[in-house]
């Protein structure tokens, strides 16, 4: 398990480094529309363009952070996990992680607050996990459970049965 830890860190961690290039880059260009604070303005704009470009610019934003709702409990490393904790705790954690990029965009030149983005970021985080997490986890406790068809024996009993101590009453 420990290096599927080690694997979900080092992804994690390069997939941060790209969205920080893509994102954070200076841009360029010759203006520069408007911070966009509204929830789904931005949304709404896109459809007006048409369909080819609106899917285009909505699966841009739904995309790029989706990755992190299979790396981030990928570095977790645990298994055994309630689902809706585990979702919750990785939506959570790329909903922050939208904001940071947005709060971040400010400062850089030609780059554009949008709120949009930030909750396409989520949705995406969102999709990720539930469509590859829970498959994920149930066919590694099933690997980990069995191994070239003989069952592993359990943590709890590998080192024998744990001593106990017999009761004894206080004294008078």
């Amino acid at each position: 398990m420990t290096r599927v830890r080690v694997a979900g860190g080092v992804l994690l961690v390069a997939h941060l480094a790209l969205v920080a290039w893509i994102t954070l880059r200076p841009l360029d260009v010759p203006w520069v529309s408007a911070a966009n604070l509204r929830p789904f303005a931005g949304i709404r704009a896109d459809l007006a363009l048409g369909p080819q470009a609106a899917a285009r610019r909505i699966a841009e934003g739904v995309g790029l952070l989706a990755p992190l709702g299979v790396l981030l409990p990928l570095a977790g490393g645990k298994l055994a996990v309630s689902r809706l904790g585990s979702l919750t705790r990785t939506v959570a954690a790329g909903a922050l992680i939208s904001l940071g990029i947005e709060l971040l965009q400010t400062g850089v030149p030609g780059q554009v607050v949008d709120v949009d983005s930030m909750l396409l970021n989520t949705v995406g985080v969102a999709l990720a996990h539930l469509a590859v997490v829970p498959a994920a986890r149930a066919r590694l406790r099933r690997r980990a459970g069995t191994r070239d068809g003989a069952a592993l024996p359990r943590e709890d009993t590998a080192q024998g049965r744990t001593p106990t101590i017999p009761r004894v009453g206080i004294a008078p």
